[in-house]
């Protein structure tokens, strides 16, 4: 270890390459990385954020594209396949985010750092870490890469193998970040952080990014339900959740301070006892009268949408309602987690309606892409949502590590999902039945429309 230093280190934080077939800024920041900036700040830590997806970067020139609401393309770039693909996958696959040129020149002409942290987010987005780290590395070498986030823990022991880091952290890095910097750097210092209290996290650092045209809004950790293909009940255990107070000043700080108008929810659990929680906040936006616009890209529980919450959204500046419904087979025999049944579907849409939202504002996800599931019970879905009113969404299933339904895909997949993380893509559709093929799935992307 190194020896105790009362100098504060120098840390680079960096948001890695997309590898993948497709990719598309949905309201997309790093926000754990960027929480872990803020704290290192706070402790009077030196740092720098690199971020590899940067669809502003300097070098990038005029003409980035941006929607209305804040989202854009990425840069793409055409590579090489995989090996392990090469055989098994048609389409493009590209690097997704800044030229590796313009990464490397900004390397060179930073102060070398001291520590360096990368974040992950899908498993099989594991190429574009290594191509991340492999660069840090080639300009500064010796200098300890520490991985986090999604990939670093559901696939721990892979990353290990395979990212090329030189220390691998599973979980909540924020409880451990003070041990981390003490261990590579010496430098010691002591959080002012209450694990059981959201609030007394600082706000993220998303001042660090180049052209913030829309803002993460975390207002709850976890999940209260264990659905069998999600991982969040894995990533946070506990269910915690921040102040109305708290999210409230957060929304303006970043309107104020930067001039953010959108603002994107990435709660897995927004709405629940709404009463304490999401009603004050949307109460508070609303007397502002700041004239926002909010999207709920993670869906939201229907069975807790009511004329009240449903109201409140409409009049606070809601414009991209997602409901989680997954799936219209409201019948007891079905293998999905049952979370709401059709007549609490139907009167949650009415509500919404009702408050003013219209149907291109409202979608309701559908699960396509799982373990044994059949084209009728697709298609069927769809035509009860669009017969709603709203738009269907499809929502490609992936497989992934420690949830309830990992197995079912391993035995359904006709990949070896053990063997790479890069099987687990929903582009690859890795579990889809004798009756769904690639071409009906372009047919049911045609019966959303």
């Amino acid at each position: 270890m190194t020896e105790p230093t009362h100098n504060p280190p120098h840390v680079l934080c960096v948001n890695p390459w997309i590898h993948d077939f497709a990719a598309f800024d949905f309201w997309a920041k790093p926000l754990g990385l960027l929480t872990l900036a803020a704290i290192l700040r706070q402790n009077n830590v030196r740092v720098t954020f690199m971020d590899c997806l940067d669809r502003f970067h300097p070098m990038a020139g005029p003409g980035t594209r941006v929607f209305p609401d804040g989202r854009g393309p990425y840069r793409k770039t055409e590579i090489p396949k995989p090996d392990i693909l090469k055989e098994r996958a048609p389409g493009r696959y590209s690097r997704y985010g800044i030229d590796p040129e313009w990464f490397r020149t900004d390397l060179r002409q930073m102060d070398p750092p001291d520590l360096v942290f990368v974040t992950s987010l899908m498993t099989y987005w594991a190429g574009g870490v290594r191509e991340t780290i492999a660069a840090i590395k080639e300009i500064f070498p010796g200098i300890p890469v520490v991985l986090g986030g999604i990939y670093a823990t559901l696939l721990t022991d892979h990353a290990v193998k395979h990212s090329l880091a030189d220390e691998v952290v599973p979980g909540n890095g924020e409880n451990k970040i003070q041990e981390i910097v003490y261990r590579h750097t010496g430098f010691s210092f002591t959080p002012r952080l209450d694990p059981k209290d959201l609030d007394t996290l600082p706000l993220p650092a998303l001042d660090l990014i180049t052209n913030l045209t829309h803002a993460p809004i975390l207002t709850t950790r976890g999940c209260p339900f264990a659905c069998e293909y999600c991982a969040s009940s894995y990533l946070e255990p506990r269910f915690r959740r921040r102040s109305p107070e708290s999210v409230f000043q957060e929304i303006c700080h970043w309107h104020n301070q930067r001039g953010v108008k959108n603002f994107a929810f990435y709660d897995d659990a927004l709405l629940i006892d709404a009463r304490n929680h999401a009603v004050p906040l949307f109460k508070a936006i609303i007397e502002a009268n700041l004239n926002l616009a909010f999207h709920t890209p993670n869906a939201l529980h229907i069975r807790e949408i009511t004329e009240q919450t449903a109201t409140l959204m409409f009049k606070a500046g809601f414009k991209t309602i997602r409901l989680g419904l997954e799936t219209t087979d409201f019948s007891r025999e079905r293998r999905l987690d049952c979370k709401v049944n059709a007549h609490e579907f139907h009167h949650a849409v009415t509500l919404l309606k009702d408050a003013g939202f219209s149907r291109d504002q409202i979608g309701a996800y559908l699960l396509c892409g799982l373990p044994d599931q059949e084209i009728e019970a697709v298609e069927s879905s769809i035509l009860e949502v669009k017969k709603s009113g709203i738009t269907p969404v499809l929502a490609y299933y992936t497989p992934i590590p420690h949830t309830p339904m990992w197995e079912r895909a391993k035995k359904a997949s006709r990949f070896d999902l053990d063997l790479d993380p890069i099987f687990s893509n929903n582009a690859l559709f890795p579990c889809l039945g004798k009756t769904i093929s690639m071409k009906t799935i372009s047919q049911l992307k045609k019966l959303t429309k």
